[in-house]
């Protein structure tokens, strides 16, 4: 705020203050008016109010007077500020003149040191970037070798553990594979001796069996008076049950190894069977009874018998033939203890041959009743089956031994395939890692390239200035 300013502001607040005084002076007389008693006359009144009036003049020439002073003050006041603050200015713009040469002076003296020491320091950067690059690039170069010598030495250390976990693998197999193969021989070669100890004892048997026959045969060569025929020695039935069992005997000694049959074996009911064959399952022990219903059958091929004698043998050989099969339907087949099915053998195989070519109905008969009919040649093909089927259950067996060994072998290159492929995700890593370190050095050289090309910029010209006025 300038010099005139507060002048009239003040010549402003005189005025103001006057008219506030009158007003109030007014005020107090309206109010001294109002106070008068109503009993004045009109004279005083009309007095009161020339008076008041005369009062008012006076105020508003003197108002006047208070006025005119305060303007002729006000521009005589005016005229001494306005010359005051002319001088004021011409003074302040010779100070701001004479400032901005020394400011124009003293800019451009620190323009030249500025640009000694941006110099300076240029110089000092370049040296300084030249020095941290090859700091840089050694602790670089250094830092690489390392982990190149470290990746090199975790790959090798790698190989050498997957070299020893294979060649240990590879032994631990071979080993295995050979315990198997020696326990699998020894198996083998334990059971053919047991087999041929069991087939010399077979053929001494049969040798000591064929040399009591021949001592008999001896014995009834030697009998001139009473020659007996072998119809006359079957005639017996004890004499045919021991035959048909004797004959039974030996066939099953000479196909089937000892675990796999007993003779007069006792079941369930308080009975006993010729032969118990204990085969595997689903067949279980199938019971085989020796029986050889003889009388009939050489009824009907008496030369002297008549065509109706002939007839009734047929029948009565169709009838024993019937008893046997429910004899043995009954008796030995057991739910549970035996299998469906058994075994009546024919020690005579023209008897079996009779049977099946002229008496299908009784062969029918006994297949539904679950009993098969055999001679001495196809219970030797029964044998045979029986004895193939426990050399497949056997080998199967064996091949259950094996197949834990190759399961363990397999288990085993399982695990060599996990380790294989946890060694080849390290190897990848290790290859990525080294392709990173590749890929930062490359980066790093071009940062320094860029370094290296990089110029300073220009100095800036003239620094601005606030302007003058």
């Amino acid at each position: 705020m300038s010099v005139l300013d507060i002048w009239m502001f003040s010549a402003l607040v005189v005025v103001g203050l006057a008219l506030a005084w009158v007003v109030l002076r007014l005020r107090r007389l309206e109010s001294a008016l109002e106070e008068l008693p109503v009993e004045l006359g009109e004279a005083q009144a009309r007095q009161l109010a020339e008076q008041h009036r005369a009062m008012l003049q006076d105020l508003h020439a003197g108002l006047d007077r208070v006025a005119d002073r305060v303007a002729s003050q006000n521009l005589e006041q005016g005229d001494r500020l306005r010359a005051a603050v002319e001088r004021d200015q011409l003074a302040t713009r010779e100070v701001l003149q004479a400032m901005q040469v020394a400011a124009r002076e003293q800019l451009a003296a620190h323009r030249e040191d500025s640009a000694l020491r941006l110099t300076g320091l240029a110089t000092e950067v370049r040296e300084g970037l030249a020095q941290m690059r090859g700091d840089l690039l050694t602790q670089t170069l250094t830092t690489l070798a390392e982990h190149a010598r470290a990746d090199r030495e975790l790959l090798e250390t790698g190989l050498r553990n997957a070299s020893a976990q294979l060649n240990a693998g590879q032994e631990l197999l071979g080993r295995t594979v050979n315990e198997r193969l020696e326990a699998i021989s020894g198996q083998v070669h334990l059971r053919l001796e047991e087999g041929f100890k069991k087939t010399n004892e077979t053929f001494a048997n049969v040798m000591a069996r064929l040399a009591t026959i021949d001592e008999a045969q001896r014995k009834i060569d030697g009998l001139t008076t009473n020659v007996v025929s072998l119809q006359e020695l079957l005639g017996d039935k004890k004499a045919r049950g021991a035959f048909g069992e004797v004959q039974l005997e030996a066939l099953v000694k000479n196909a089937l190894p000892p675990d796999a049959y007993e003779f007069q074996a006792a079941l369930p009911g308080n009975v006993r069977v010729d032969c118990l064959l204990k085969l595997p399952e689903p067949t279980g022990q199938v019971a085989v009874d020796s029986k050889f219903p003889l009388e009939n059958y050489h009824r009907m091929f008496d030369p002297a018998a008549q065509e109706a004698d002939r007839r009734a043998a047929q029948g009565g050989f169709r009838g024993d033939v019937k008893k046997h099969v429910d004899a043995i339907a009954s008796k030995y087949l057991i739910p549970g203890v035996t299998s469906d099915g058994a075994v009546m053998f024919v020690p005579a195989e023209a008897v079996f041959a009779e049977i099946h070519a002229y008496h299908p109905e009784v062969v029918a008969y006994a297949q539904q009743r679950r009993v098969w009919i055999v001679s001495p040649t196809t219970l030797m093909a029964v044998l045979n089956t029986a004895r193939a089927v426990l050399k497949d259950v056997e080998t199967r067996r064996q091949i259950h031994v094996i197949k834990d060994a190759l399961g363990k072998l397999s288990k085993d290159f399982v695990r060599f395939e996990e380790r294989m492929q946890k060694l080849a995700t390290h190897i990848d890593q290790a290859n990525r890692d080294v392709q990173d370190v590749h890929t930062s050095s490359r980066k790093i050289t071009a940062h320094f390239q860029k370094i290296e090309a990089a110029q300073l910029d220009e100095l800036p010209g003239e620094i601005p200035h606030a302007g003058a006025g």
